[in-house]
């Protein structure tokens, strides 16, 4: 299997301050962009860890393969 490259950022805002989150662009080797969703979680510290791990995990279901 190739190496893998995971995509993301973080970075923790007043959630009252957010109007909306677009999406980011990688840029490929071949000259290629790929488009990577961004996702806004909002709550406690506990609460935006809790949901961070769910989705991280539910990303990974979608690749079983890997």
């Amino acid at each position: 299997m190739a190496n893998l490259a995971l995509v993301y950022g973080l970075r923790l805002l007043p959630a009252d301050e957010i109007a909306g989150a677009g999406e980011a662009l990688v840029e490929l080797k071949n000259g290629n962009q790929a488009r990577v969703t961004m996702h806004l979680l909002e709550g406690s510290r506990e609460q935006i860890e809790a949901q961070l791990k769910q989705s991280i995990d539910a990303f990974f279901d979608f690749f079983p393969e890997i």
